[in-house]
């Protein structure tokens, strides 16, 4: 498969400003972009470096064809052809929220669970679970829905892990912890008595004891952020924070929905996070 030029470009920050969407190294379904971006795209496909492209729409131009959103923009392509609109499920990869629109539909069409690990049979698993080499799955965690656990993980107890959720290698998710639909990167630590909702945490990130993310407007409507200067709708309705790499919190810190906390950013015990943190 040969990647084009990203299109239109975007912002990641705080993951990225574009360089790591190019490398296409950004966690998504307990992988990487790009390991999917290759594995879903037929045989001779070009596609934008920065595009999601699902299955299904793969499947209208796998005979020759373009595939363009319905702003014009070229998705992919598979050799001479017409102009194919895309289906709501491919995108082109803009701002960081665009990963969680990724990993949801990896993680929930996975369909066979797999542990290479270590799963209490005091653990109650409702859905397709997949357990890296080394990770140990505690009692009383009750796992629901899709989810993805890496390498030398320890999870639990009592944790509750719904879908669609991939948490990367070296992390410890804390006594009563509750994480949903969410990426979460490698040596995370997410301690006890947390929430985490439809968030993306990059590497190395450490949430203090009862850090709670908010993801719900008190309104109902969809969450916006502030990509710069401007306002931006995410169209998510559920929609937590991003966390950059490095991100501390102290205990029972609060941050309003989609928040974004730059790398290496810290809070104080009890701290609010009204607005977007800049890190180091």
């Amino acid at each position: 498969m040969k990647f084009i030029e990203s299109v239109r470009g975007g912002n990641l920050w705080p993951l990225g400003e574009g360089g790591n969407m190019v490398l296409g190294d950004q966690f998504i379904g307990g992988k990487t972009l790009r390991h999917w971006q290759e594995l879903y795209a037929p045989e001779g496909a070009e596609m934008a470096a920065n595009a999601w492209v699902a299955p299904v729409d793969w499947e209208k131009i796998k005979g020759g064809g373009t595939l363009v959103t319905e702003e014009g923009d070229v998705l992919g392509a598979v050799g001479d052809g017409a102009s194919v609109i895309a289906s709501g499920r491919s995108r082109l990869i803009m701002y960081p929220w665009d990963l969680l629109f990724a990993n949801e539909q990896v993680v929930e069409n996975m369909d066979a669970s797999l542990c290479d690990g270590e799963v209490s049979e005091a653990a109650n698993v409702e859905g397709v679970l997949v357990v890296g080499e080394g990770t140990r799955v505690l009692p009383g965690v009750f796992v629901e829905g899709n989810v993805v656990i890496g390498k030398n993980c320890k999870v639990g107890p009592n944790c509750y892990i719904r879908g669609n959720t991939a948490i990367g290698d070296d992390c410890h998710i804390g006594q009563g912890v509750e994480v949903k639909n969410s990426l979460i990167g490698h040596r995370v630590c997410v301690g006890h008595l947390s929430y985490v909702g439809d968030s993306v945490l990059g590497n190395d990130v450490n949430l203090g004891a009862g850090t709670v993310i908010s993801n719900y407007r008190h309104d109902g409507a969809s969450h916006h952020s502030m990509v710069a200067g401007e306002l931006l709708d995410t169209g998510r309705v559920k929609f937590g924070a991003i966390l950059g790499d490095g991100v501390h919190t102290g205990i029972n810190t609060s941050i309003y929905p989609g928040r974004k906390l730059g790398s290496g950013a810290t809070t104080r015990p009890a701290e609010c996070v009204e607005r977007d943190l800049l890190g180091e």
